[in-house]
């Protein structure tokens, strides 16, 4: 029993974006009728990448809507939508990157999945990882507010044309129960089918691709890790450089010189390697010496 129990906690984190997959897309009317949930719920954002049109979402994703308010020809602020992610940042950062994202989720389990060489990073990594930031700038804001038709209307343009976990988790389902929707598919299905297969196959490669170089929601939540609530520690005084942090991080993150990067999906993985205890978070029931110097924010 204390073996199970310790194996439990050890996958912790995995259960804890089952439940939360399951929770924001409990939907099984959906699933079986192939329809869209559209209840009062909907109204409201869930925390991470979660599909508005999957049949089974019961909330909506911030990033489809930041884009459907920006695209509006009524509205071009929302103090909901941007509120959200201002407190959700605030929070916690990208610990819901690396807790509560359902595609998230989808990515660890496919690198877990066995390969001859698995890469650390991918080749131009200190170029690609600035492209979420590109998306999100002009896929998320720019598009949707300057491209409209004759009634000042924008569309979800990083929803329509790239984003892989709208694909997974609503079009592949609702083209798979509509028989209507099958029969009028186009190359922009095909485009996003291509999409997605190679980012799943990037994930059996290389952890969390699409989180570390694409999404744009993780871009957002990233520029909070070094004033959220929930954040890394490095107390120096005990810190000895040797790099068990990073071997540890499958983003390859160097913990102990920035804490508090902006990939950093808070997955707690650089904590439990660290020997020394030099590093911990700020919610971390240990308490710190009381004189901790400490880096947080490099």
């Amino acid at each position: 029993m204390a073996s199970w129990l310790k194996q439990q906690k050890k996958n912790l984190r995995l259960w804890v974006q089952i439940a939360f997959a399951a929770l924001t897309n409990g939907y099984v009317t959906g699933f079986l009728k192939g329809r869209i949930y559209s209840g009062p719920f909907k109204q409201l954002c869930v925390p991470g990448l979660n599909c508005y049109s999957c049949p089974g979402a019961v909330g909506a994703c911030p990033i489809g809507a930041l884009q459907a308010v920006l695209g509006s020809s009524s509205f071009r602020f929302s103090l909901y939508v941007f509120g959200f992610l201002a407190f959700v940042g605030t929070l916690a950062g990208r610990f819901v990157c690396g807790w509560l994202c359902p595609f998230g989720l989808v990515q660890d389990l496919l690198y877990k999945i066995p390969f001859p060489r698995k890469l650390r990073r991918l080749p131009g990594d200190r170029f690609l990882k600035f492209l979420r930031y590109v998306l999100l700038a002009v896929f998320v804001i720019l598009l949707p507010l300057v491209v409209v038709d004759f009634v000042g209307q924008g569309k979800p343009w990083f929803c329509s044309y790239v984003c892989p976990s709208g694909t997974l988790f609503g079009g592949i389902p609702l083209v798979w129960l509509n028989e209507g929707l099958r029969r009028s598919l186009g190359w922009l299905y095909a485009w996003k089918m291509a999409l997605l297969v190679l980012v799943l196959a990037l994930s059996v490669l290389v952890n969390r691709s699409f989180c570390r170089y694409a999404c744009p929601l993780g871009a957002v939540y990233g520029l909070f890790n070094p004033i959220a609530l929930y954040r890394f520690q490095v107390d120096v005084s005990k810190c000895t450089h040797c790099g068990a942090c990073q071997a540890a991080c499958k983003l390859d993150i160097p913990v102990w010189k920035t804490p508090n990067s902006t990939q950093c999906i808070r997955c707690g993985a650089c904590l439990k390697a660290c020997r020394f205890g030099a590093l911990r978070s700020t919610f971390s029931l240990k308490k710190p010496d009381s004189s901790f110097p400490e880096k947080e924010t490099r």
